[in-house]
């Protein structure tokens, strides 16, 4: 099958998705608990971003799948998210490979509705697992048809991997967490800063490994930017996913309610103050600010993987930039403001692509958006757009003329599962 073939199907796919938009949703709804905002927009994007895949011709059309004509590759998917997902499969498609997912068992029947608008368009070049992620990272380590596994996790949860890729000679793809920095300097648009903050933090309910997570904001204007953020987060309604109404719904994950809970309870006994929010019932957590956090709460070391924000001052650009780059998580980075702000911008970017690194590079980071929205920064993701980062937030294993390394920084997945043409 041509490129352009492969790529009439992936436009056929965005056409199916478009009308199963409302299916799409209810099962994100109650499945995944998203919002009705939040799901339409997905799926809205989606076929967007599957169109979209119309510029890639000069750079894809001349690749090949990585293991050869007939190789697979193993795509384990996480649960916080439904439509976009389709990207991700589709990347690795467009090259060649024929497909193996594994959806979040949070997702079932999510799986059992997107299988069902892939078999007529796909047939078998697209398959579906139903078994557990250990089981299907073990199974794809055994077949020698997988030439790639790619995963989106937890870091701790696949590093244990390592000598298991190793030997086995198969290339691993990961997309981790995000504890992302988000910088506000005092020359800062406002308004700029605090609409995209809104948008980030609590779109998704706060679980996206996107989201800011380490809020530092200036000194000389830290109580006035509290004072307007914590106004907003006011009027965001909280309910039920279903209610067309809600900007913010139930937690999916039983484990992130846990985790949030100690660093709500932790930080409080540290010093930091609860401004709104603060109150957790059942997997329903009110959306927070926090004032006066500090690096060694766990709620700045760890993913913060709900609607809570940590804020914190900072009184210079060389003390920011050393507590932004002090992490193990550098997925994403936003800074606002006048010249310091595309100062700190360029000493936070890592490359403009993966590339080999001797060791996990922490302080630098693979997004970093300087008085861009979100939205923009976002745009293309995938399709166009590289995406990854640092540290423990991403990274490649592969064996390269017999040598085991480790690659670090933004990809694309259709690249990173494919060659040129006549090579291999």
């Amino acid at each position: 099958m041509s490129f352009s073939q492969r790529l009439d199907q992936i436009v056929s796919l965005a056409e199916v998705i478009g009308k199963n938009r409302e299916a799409i949703v209810d099962l994100a709804v109650k499945e995944l608990r998203f919002t009705v905002k939040d799901s339409r927009t997905e799926v809205d994007l989606v076929q967007e971003n599957l169109r979209r895949f119309q510029e890639t011709e000069g750079l894809l059309a001349a690749r090949a799948p990585l293991g050869g004509t007939g190789s697979s590759v193993s795509l384990m998917l996480s649960y916080n998210g439904s439509a976009w997902l389709n990207t991700t499969i589709t990347s690795i498609f467009l090259v060649g490979n024929r497909v193996r997912v594994k959806f979040s068992s949070k997702g079932r029947k999510l799986m059992e509705l997107t299988e069902s608008m892939y078999r007529p368009i796909f047939g078998d070049a697209i398959t579906f697992y139903g078994g557990s992620g250990r089981s299907f990272i073990e199974a794809s380590l055994e077949d020698p048809e997988v030439s790639t596994v790619v995963v989106f996790g937890f870091d701790e949860n696949i590093l244990p991997y390592a000598e298991a890729f190793r030997s086995s000679g198969k290339k691993l793809v990961f997309e981790g967490p995000g504890s992302d920095p988000f910088i506000v300097f005092p020359d800062a648009d406002l308004e700029l800063a605090l609409s995209d903050l809104m948008a980030g933090k609590f779109m998704y309910s706060g679980q996206t490994c996107t989201a800011p997570k380490r809020i530092f904001i200036h000194e000389s204007l830290y109580d006035a930017f509290l004072e307007l953020f914590v106004e907003r987060v006011k009027r965001l309604r909280v309910g039920a996913p279903e209610d067309e109404r809600t900007d913010v719904a139930p937690v999916v994950s039983d484990l992130a309610v846990h985790r949030i809970r100690e660093q709500l309870d932790e930080a409080v006994r540290k010093g930091a103050r609860i401004l709104v929010g603060g109150r957790i019932n059942g997997n329903l957590i009110q959306p927070t600010v926090l004032r006066d956090a500090t690096d060694e709460m766990l709620g700045m070391r760890e993913e913060v993987f709900g609607p809570v924000a940590f804020t914190s001052p900072f009184g210079s650009m060389d003390e920011v930039l050393v507590r932004a780059k002090n992490h193990k998580y550098a997925l994403r980075a936003a800074v606002f403001g006048g010249e310091e702000a595309r100062q700190a911008a360029d000493s936070l970017r890592g490359g403009d692509y993966c590339h080999p690194v001797a060791d996990y590079t922490f302080g630098t980071f693979g997004t970093v958006a300087c008085n861009e929205a979100r939205s923009t920064t976002w745009r293309g993701s995938f399709v166009t757009k590289p995406v990854g980062g640092y540290g423990y937030s991403g990274w490649i294993w592969e064996t390269v003329e017999g040598e085991f390394r480790l690659k670090q920084g933004p990809k694309l997945l259709s690249v990173e599962t494919s060659q040129p043409l006549g090579k291999g």
